[in-house]
């Protein structure tokens, strides 16, 4: 295609959660838990939830349906559609495959990629992919579209609180709003137990909840490092945090993100001269010789840092958990909704010229840090001011959700238990509570083949 493409980036996102939610503080009163013990334990207030009307290709379909429609998307402009989940609802059979209906009635066929799995990383490869086949010599000239989307449930107990549900869709090509940074992602992958799937019989995790943490605060100091290493090389003037207008991250429950805020701040510490920590981190000097491996428990380290970084956590990483704070933790679309809050919390001008670092994370392990420039031009009519003004549409209806008693929704799940992957299945979730739009389940035949319709 000729010459290096530029501002390879987030053309538009179209962001999907569910009509249905339980309040977090009804939810600690139905388990007969502490007061706060999710409130503010977790930080979490709200959780949405599917019934057995949605699965993992109905959400999807859903984001890309609306992206395709509020930005008359030519569907033979794409030559290549990414998908990241890691809900499993057929071993052989890709999401992207049941996405490729919307294309296939325009005749429009000829389009590469297909799903990527690792936990609440694959969203991230699946992006990666995308911006990748536009830089490369492979590339025809045509935009990419990256779905991400999950379920979280959990079985009864203390983790049922951190589950939630959605799915994005995102435009990517070149002169982007919202560009990549070239040259400076740094990623840490292991091998661990943490968080793992291994019964195909059920939608319920493995979670080995202590070492779940450790993996996580570990694969984020290791990129995090890496990450500034590789910056400071492109902008020898780079200072970490400092030098960055936020901080996004995969948000598991919005409590582990503030305490993750803390670590980045920590590990500045670390890293500061001795001049320096006198001068940027007053009063913590005593934690000179703490060796990052010994303390991911340390309540010291943590309550320190977190008291000290408090200010920067407001104005960096606080109005990017919006979304987890009133959905939960959608997996794989976690961190852009992150993006997605952030986005809608500021105004078009305080937008511009900013650069954020986001932290993607997935049990097993896979992780990466990365950066994203906004672009400058904020004038009306701009790809900026349509993105912000489409996402701000999208987030206004968390305020048209269904509120649902803890008992009506503990029935809910055990429907969706009781009934996983049965075949012959009719679904008995209710249609009328779907928004608008949406994609859902209308039957599962005795071959095992999912039929969908839309709301109108």
């Amino acid at each position: 295609m000729g010459g290096k493409v530029e501002n390879v980036g987030i053309l538009a996102m179209e962001i999907y959660f569910p009509s249905q939610y339980v309040d977090q503080v009804e939810l600690e009163k139905f388990d007969g838990v502490a007061a706060g013990k999710y409130t503010i334990g977790l930080g979490q207030s709200k959780m949405g939830f599917c019934s057995d009307r949605e699965d993992i290709n109905s959400l999807c379909l859903t984001a890309l349906h609306r992206l395709i429609e509020k930005n008359n998307i030519n569907l033979h402009d794409i030559g290549r559609l990414e998908v990241g989940t890691e809900t499993i609802i057929d071993k052989s059979k890709s999401v992207k495959t049941f996405l490729m209906t919307l294309f296939a009635k325009e005749g429009a066929t000829d389009i590469e990629g297909i799903d990527t799995t690792n936990a609440c990383y694959g969203g991230t490869a699946a992006l990666f992919n995308a911006i990748n086949w536009i830089e490369s010599s492979s590339w025809d000239g045509r935009k990419a579209i990256v779905v991400a989307g999950d379920i979280a449930v959990y079985g009864k107990g203390p983790a049922r609180p951190t589950g939630g549900a959605g799915a994005v869709a995102m435009l990517i090509g070149p002169d982007a709003p919202l560009v990549f940074d070239c040259g400076v992602r740094a990623s840490y992958m292991t091998h661990a137990y943490d968080f793992y799937k291994p019964d195909l019989a059920s939608e319920f995790p493995y979670v080995d909840g202590k070492l779940s943490i450790q993996c996580y605060l570990s694969a984020l100091d290791n990129c995090y490092n890496l990450f500034c290493q590789k910056m400071r090389k492109v902008d020898p003037t780079f200072k970490g945090l400092l030098s960055l207008d936020g901080m996004l991250f995969h948000s598991p429950y919005c409590k582990l993100v503030q305490k993750s805020l803390a670590r980045v701040s920590f590990n500045d510490f670390l890293n500061a001269t001795e001049e320096q920590r006198e001068q940027q981190f007053p009063g913590l000097s005593q934690f000179s010789t703490y060796q990052r491996a010994d303390t991911y428990f340390d309540r010291d380290v943590e309550k320190a840092f977190m008291t000290y970084s408090n200010k920067l956590f407001e104005e960096k990483t606080k109005p990017s958990l919006h979304l987890a704070r009133n959905v939960g933790n959608m997996y794989t679309p976690s961190l852009y909704g992150g993006l997605v809050s952030y986005l809608v919390s500021k105004s078009p001008d305080q937008l511009i010229g900013k650069k954020f670092a986001l932290f993607s994370y997935g049990s097993g392990l896979a992780s990466t840090m990365y950066s994203i420039n906004i672009c400058n031009d904020m004038s009306t009519g701009s790809k900026l001011e349509k993105l912000i003004n489409s996402l701000n549409e999208n987030v206004a209806m968390l305020d048209k959700r269904h509120s649902v008693e803890p008992q009506k929704f503990s029935d809910i799940m055990q429907v969706r238990t009781e009934n996983y992957h049965s075949a012959p299945y009719e679904p008995s979730g209710s249609v009328d509570v779907l928004f608008p739009g949406t994609y859902y389940l209308s039957k599962i035949d005795d071959q095992r083949r999912r039929t969908y319709d839309r709301k109108l």
